[in-house]
C-alpha cells in the first residue's frame, strides 16, 4: 500500500463511514463502503472493538544541554510499570532523530523535561528510548501541551477528536486504534439492528510506525470476562468473531488457549502472531491498509492466510485505496 491518506476523510468530502471497504473472502473480492458493513456480516456474528482512547502524545521540545539546542518532537509511546516511559524522538522534518545519546535531556514546555536513559529494547536500537519524565501526571501534562502523533504523510495538524473512535473511553494509546475510526453511532445502531453483537476489549498502542523487520513491542491490554464469554458463545454457535483492527486481534489472541477458548485476562502482551502462531479465536478482521513491509502483515496472514491477504493488497493497489489512519478499510473473512 503506497498511497497514504494525508487528511481525514471528512476533509475530503466523505463521512467517516463512507471510506472505501474492500471485502476479501475465498469466493472473491468486492468493493463497498464501510457503511455497508451490516449487510456484509451475518446475524449472530460478534464484532470486537478497542476502547482505548488516543493521547495527544507528541510534544515539541529542544534537545541537548551541550552546544546549541536542537528542535525535536517527543512521542510519548508507553508508560512502564516503574514510572519510566518509552519515548521516540523526531526531527523538524518528522523523520527519526538519530543523534541522541544516553544521559541527554529534552527540555519541554512549562519546565518539564525528558532524560534519555538507554536505547530500547536493546543497546543498538535506534528508535525508542527508555526515559524519565519530570512532568508528574504525564497524561494530564499531555492534555495541556501535546498534539496527536503524526508523520510526514500527514502535513497538516488536525484536532485530537479526529484521532478518536466512537468507542474511545480509556486514554492510553500513543496512536489511534484506527481500524475502528469509520464506525459511527448510526452504523453501530445499524449493526445491532442487523443482529450483529458488539463487545469491547482494551489495548493501548505505542507508536505504530513500525518498519521492515520490526516486531511489535509489548502492550497493555484487557479482555474482560463478559467479552471472553461472548467470544466463546459465538464460536460455539458457529458464528464469526470479527476483530476491528490488529490491536483487537492481538488482545483476543493473547487471552486464547490452544483450543481457541478465551479466559478473561489483563496485563502485558508480547504475543507476535504469524505463520508460527496463527489465530485461534479470531475468524474475521476489519483493518486499515498497512505498508507491505510492516509486521502487521504477518498478523493479517495469521487470521486470513497469505493468499487472501496478498490478493486483497494487489486489488487495493490496482484501485488506489488509501492507507494509514485516515485511509480506506478492508474486511477479511476467510
Amino acid at each position: 500500500m503506497r498511497r497514504a491518506a494525508n487528511r481525514p476523510p471528512e476533509q475530503r468530502g466523505l463521512a467517516r463511514d463512507q471510506v472505501r471497504l474492500l471485502v476479501a473472502t475465498p469466493d472473491g473480492l468486492a468493493h463497498a463502503r464501510f457503511a455497508d458493513l451490516p449487510r456484509l456480516l451475518r446475524p449472530g456474528d460478534l464484532l470486537v472493538v478497542n476502547t482505548s482512547a488516543t493521547l495527544p502524545a507528541a510534544v515539541a521540545g529542544s534537545y541537548g544541554t551541550a552546544g546549541p539546542a536542537r528542535p525535536v518532537t517527543v512521542h510519548f509511546s508507553t508508560p512502564l510499570d516503574d514510572g519510566t516511559w518509552l519515548v521516540e524522538l523526531r526531527g523538524a522534518d518528522l523523520g527519526r532523530f538519530r543523534d541522541a545519546e544516553p544521559g541527554q535531556t529534552v527540555a519541554l514546555p512549562a519546565g518539564a523535561s525528558v532524560t534519555l536513559l538507554a536505547r530500547y529494547p536493546e543497546r543498538d536500537a535506534d528508535r525508542l528510548w527508555l526515559a524519565t519524565v519530570t512532568a508528574g501526571d504525564v497524561p494530564g501534562y499531555l492534555a495541556g501541551h501535546g498534539q496527536p502523533v503524526r508523520y510526514s504523510y500527514v502535513p497538516g495538524r488536525w484536532p485530537l477528536a479526529d484521532y478518536q473512535t466512537v468507542f474511545s473511553r480509556d486514554p492510553g494509546s500513543a496512536e489511534m486504534p484506527s481500524a475502528g475510526r469509520p464506525l459511527t453511532a448510526r452504523l453501530v445502531t445499524d449493526l445491532i439492528a442487523a443482529g450483529v453483537a458488539i463487545a469491547p476489549v482494551t489495548l493501548h498502542t505505542g507508536v505504530g510506525s513500525l518498519e521492515a523487520g520490526e516486531a511489535p513491542l509489548p502492550e497493555r491490554f484487557d479482555v474482560p470476562a463478559p467479552t471472553a464469554a461472548l467470544v466463546n458463545l459465538t464460536r460455539a454457535a458457529g458464528h464469526r468473531v470479527v476483530a476491528v483492527g490488529t490491536t483487537v486481534t492481538r488482545a483476543l489472541e493473547s487471552a486464547a488457549g490452544p483450543d481457541g477458548e478465551l479466559r478473561p485476562r489483563r496485563g502485558w502482551t508480547s504475543l507476535v502472531l504469524g505463520a508460527g502462531r496463527p489465530a485461534r479465536a479470531v475468524t474475521g478482521l476489519v483493518t486499515g491498509w498497512h505498508d507491505p513491509e510492516a509486521s502487521h502483515l504477518s498478523l493479517l496472514e495469521a487470521v486470513a492466510g497469505r493468499a487472501l491477504v496478498t490478493a486483497a493488497y494487489a486489488e487495493a493497489d490496482r484501485h488506489g485505496y488509501l492507507g494509514h489512519e485516515f485511509g480506506d478499510s478492508c474486511l477479511l473473512l476467510p
